[in-house]
């Protein structure tokens, strides 16, 4: 089928809010060319699971579109339309499956020599749609803070060596009753600029008590979902043949009650926490990679005023069966080399954070936990700096929350 050819019952397998919005918008979507609608359509069919910023960008796309005149439409349109498709791509079920059209697409662009002419529209095109409609001002400007190096109680490793250029390294913080300080701070925030999912507090461990009005994940908490994926994995890896794709598609594939995540009356959080630990890689075994990756998401997806994020230790690398048998077992857990993997993850969150609108105002802490080492950084704090005059952790936060 080709994009001409859709019809309203085309999208009958999609969920209620994806589905009504994909009939309003049929008219434009049938003059798509096929390199790219099916890339709309996989943003469109998890709609009814978005967050409320995905779902301005994908509104944003569709005025964008809708407001083209029919030259520029097909100026727009162009590159994606000169690209040589196979029949066997047209043939695949692109309207119900676009992830599945999107992973062979890939493929067939990197084989026929087409990758760099498509990547190359579809970074002109996210240009376009985001000067399209500037995004809204922000109620305040973002704060992240990052918690690192929970139960290591000496260190030699040099921290924050990322991000002390970017701000100021306190050496002689007063650490009594940090976290929950944090947690207050951030708290704070939410009570003043209520967002729905603007406010995050994921942890590594178990998530202490946070506000109603914040959005909390923690890896404890996610035990027995983790248990059924690295359950399904386990067997997939000890198969006569492992199929990496078939494997891939399996966990793509996978539902939250499949993983036990149904108890939650919140679908969009659900789905969220289930791709956490189907698309990224080590998040199901390593505490300190599910902090990182679920990081990364939160503020990729749904763009958080704040977020606070506490690392907590891993367990120790080990023969990837091992790993998935977690739940059989005691795992070793290693505090040093996750304070490392803490300390870049600390830097890539702030990394993630600049990407975001608002970057200019934007404020964050790293802190290492029961400790008296930090980096503060923020728009009026000097670039570089080292201070060792004493402070107080609530009187530091105060300064840049």
């Amino acid at each position: 089928m080709l994009p001409g050819q859709l019809t309203a019952a085309s999208f009958s397998a999609y969920p209620p809010e994806a589905r009504q919005l994909a009939v309003k918008q049929i008219a434009l979507l049938q003059r798509l060319p096929l390199a790219f609608l099916p890339l709309l359509l996989r943003e469109l069919i998890v709609y009814d699971w978005k967050f409320p910023s995905e779902r301005a960008d994908l509104a944003r796309q569709f005025a964008y579109l809708g407001a083209l005149q029919p030259g520029a439409f097909q100026a727009a349109m162009s590159a994606f339309a000169q690209l040589k498709l196979t029949r066997e791509l047209e043939q695949t079920d692109w309207v119900s499956a676009p992830a599945v059209f999107s992973e062979r697409l890939s493929a067939h662009l990197w084989a026929t020599h087409q990758i760099d002419t498509f990547r190359g529209a579809a970074v002109d095109y996210v240009k376009t749609v985001s000067a399209s409609a500037p995004d809204p001002a922000l109620s305040t400007h973002r704060l992240g803070i990052a918690i690192i190096g929970k139960g290591v109680a000496t260190n030699d490793y040099r921290l924050f060596r990322k991000l002390r250029p970017q701000g100021v390294y306190f050496t002689q913080v007063k650490p009594a009753g940090g976290v929950q300080v944090l947690l207050d701070a951030a708290a704070a925030r939410a009570k003043a600029h209520p967002v729905p999912y603007g406010h995050w507090y994921i942890d590594g461990g178990a998530a202490l008590a946070a506000p109603e009005n914040m959005t909390r994940i923690s890896y404890s908490a996610l035990a027995a979902p983790r248990a059924a994926i690295q359950s399904r994995m386990q067997k997939t890896y000890e198969a006569a043949v492992f199929d990496p794709e078939a494997f891939r598609t399996m966990l793509a594939q996978m539902k939250p009650e499949e993983a036990g995540l149904h108890s939650s009356g919140d679908s969009v959080l659900n789905r969220f926490q289930l791709s956490l630990l189907t698309e990224g890689s080590g998040t199901q075994v390593f505490a300190t990679t599910f902090v990182q990756w679920a990081a990364r998401e939160a503020l990729r997806r749904a763009q958080p005023l704040t977020l606070v994020t506490r690392f907590a230790p891993r367990q120790r690398e080990k023969q990837m069966n091992e790993l998935l048998a977690e739940q059989q077992r005691q795992p070793e857990l290693d505090p040093q080399g996750s304070l490392v993997d803490a300390d870049m993850g600390a830097y890539y969150t702030w990394l993630n954070q600049q990407r975001l609108s608002g970057e200019e105002k934007s404020a964050f802490l790293a802190w290492f936990e029961d400790h008296g080492e930090a980096v503060a950084i923020a728009p009026g704090l000097e670039r570089g700096k080292l201070s060792d005059t004493p402070i107080e952790l609530a009187e530091l936060i105060a300064r840049i929350a």
